[in-house]
C-alpha cells in the first residue's frame, strides 16, 4: 500500500496538478471539465489555490525534491498579490482569470485555509513573509470573526457580516457549522506548529472545547453540523466524511499542542466518531456521503474516501484492531480502481456512484483540489513503515 501511495503521489497527483499552473496569469487554472478540457478563463476560487500552495509545500517538506518549492511559489505569489486585500485586510472569496476581484466576501473558513497554507509554505522556504501573513490573519480573524461562542463565518469586503450561503447546505441557512471551526482548528494547529506562540495555543484549546461541549453529540456518536447563532443545532445531518476526517484531525492537533488539553477526553470522541463510521457508513469497499434526515446518500465522494482512508489507519495506530487496517486498505483498493481517473493528464473523479460508474463532474473546480487526496498520500507515507 505504501509503495502504491508514494508513486501515486509522484506520478499522477504531483504531475498533474504542476500542469494546472497559468504561467500568463499566475496561480493556477480554477476549472478542468470531465472531458478534461482546462477552462483557463474560469473563475480562480481563493480556498483551491491555498490548498495547491499547502499541497506543493508539503510535497516538498515531505519528498525534499526542490523544483517543488518552484510550484508552491507560483501559489504564494497569486495569493499574496491578488488574493490579499490590501485595504481592508484577509483574503477574498474568488478572483477572475486575470488576478481581479470576482467575489469579494472574507469567509472565516477561507481565511483559515490561508493560514494553514502560508504556516505550511513558511516551513518549506524558512522565510518569513509568509510566516508574517499568517500571523496577521490570525489577528483579523481574532479581531472580526470571535464571538463567546465560536465564529461568525460571512462578511463582506469590509468584514459586515453577511448571510452564510456559501458554507451551508441541505435545505437550512447556518449561522455556524461544524466545518468552519473545523479547519480553524486545522489551521491554528499548523501555525501552532511552526511559531509556538502560546496565544494561538490557548486559541486552539478554546475551540477543542466547543467541539467537546458542543459540536460532538454524545448521544448518537456524532458531530452537528448546522448551527443558528446560539450554537442550537438546525438539521438532523450525520456528514460521514467530517465525522472521519475530525477522528484523525483532533488526534492530530491534540498531539501538536502536547499536554495543555486533555488528550484523553478529544481521543475518547475521536475513537467514538471512527467506530461509527466503521459501523455505519464502511460497506467494506467504501464510505457513503451522508445521511440526511434518516436518507442515505450513497454516491462516493472523492474527499470522503481519501479521509477515510487517513481515519481509519489513524484509529488502527491507535487501537491495533485490525479491522480499522483493513478498513484503510478496502478504501484504498476502492479508490485505485473507481475514484482514480484512469485517464492520462487527469487525477480522481469528483464522485461515483455505489459501483464505481463516475458522474460527469469537473476534475478541477474551487472545491477539487489536491489537498484530500495528496494529504492522504503523504499522511501514509508517515504513517506505513517502509
Amino acid at each position: 500500500m505504501r509503495k502504491e501511495i508514494e508513486k501515486h503521489l509522484k506520478e499522477k497527483l504531483i504531475p498533474f496538478w504542476c500542469d494546472m499552473r497559468d504561467l500568463e496569469y499566475g496561480g493556477y487554472y480554477g476549472q478542468m471539465n470531465a472531458s478534461l478540457v482546462k477552462e483557463k478563463r474560469a473563475v480562480k476560487g481563493c480556498i483551491l489555490n491555498s490548498r495547491i500552495l499547502w499541497f506543493f509545500s508539503n510535497a516538498y517538506l515531505t519528498l525534499g525534491e526542490e523544483y517543488l518549492l518552484e510550484y508552491a511559489k507560483c501559489a504564494y505569489d497569486f495569493l499574496e498579490n491578488y488574493a490579499w486585500d490590501k485595504e481592508n485586510g484577509g483574503v477574498y472569496w474568488s478572483l477572475r482569470y486575470d488576478g481581479s476581484v470576482e467575489d469579494d466576501t472574507k469567509h472565516t473558513y477561507n481565511q483559515a485555509f490561508a493560514i494553514y497554507a502560508l504556516s505550511s509554505y513558511y516551513d518549506a522556504v524558512k522565510k518569513k513573509e509568509p510566516l508574517e501573513l499568517a500571523k496577521r490573519l490570525f489577528d483579523i480573524v481574532e479581531g472580526k470573526c470571535l464571538v463567546d461562542n465560536g465564529y461568525k463565518e460571512a462578511f463582506s469586503r469590509e468584514f459586515e457580516e453577511i448571510s452564510n450561503e456559501k458554507l451551508s447546505e441541505n435545505g437550512v441557512m447556518a449561522s455556524r457549522t461544524m466545518n468552519t471551526l473545523l479547519h480553524m482548528a486545522e489551521a491554528y494547529t499548523e501555525l501552532y506548529r511552526v511559531s509556538g506562540e502560546e496565544r494561538v495555543r490557548d486559541k486552539i484549546c478554546w475551540i477543542l472545547s466547543i467541539f467537546e461541549q458542543t459540536i460532538y453529540n454524545k448521544k448518537q456518536k456524532r458531530q452537528e453540523v448546522f448551527f443558528d447563532e446560539h450554537m442550537n443545532s438546525l438539521i438532523d445531518l450525520h456528514s460521514y466524511g467530517h465525522d472521519i476526517e475530525t477522528a484523525w484531525l483532533l488526534d492530530h492537533t491534540t498531539d501538536i499542542i502536547g499536554g495543555t488539553y486533555n488528550k484523553e477526553k478529544i481521543t475518547t470522541i475521536t475513537s467514538a466518531l471512527a467506530a461509527q463510521i466503521y459501523r455505519t457508513a464502511f460497506d467494506g469497499n467504501s464510505l457513503a456521503n451522508e445521511c440526511c434526515e434518516g436518507a442515505v446518500d450513497e454516491t462516493r465522494i472523492w474527499w470522503v474516501q481519501a479521509e477515510g482512508v487517513v481515519g481509519f489507519y489513524n484509529e488502527y495506530q491507535k487501537c491495533k484492531e485490525a479491522k480499522y487496517r483493513e478498513a484503510a486498505n478496502a478504501l484504498w483498493n476502492f479508490i485505485k480502481k473507481n475514484q482514480i481517473d484512469a485517464r492520462e493528464h487527469s487525477e480522481w473523479h469528483y464522485a461515483v456512484n455505489k459501483e464505481g460508474s463516475p458522474q460527469e463532474l469537473p476534475i478541477v473546480s474551487a472545491w477539487k483540489c489536491p489537498y484530500h487526496n495528496g494529504r492522504m498520500c503523504m499522511e501514509l507515507l508517515k504513517r506505513i513503515e517502509e
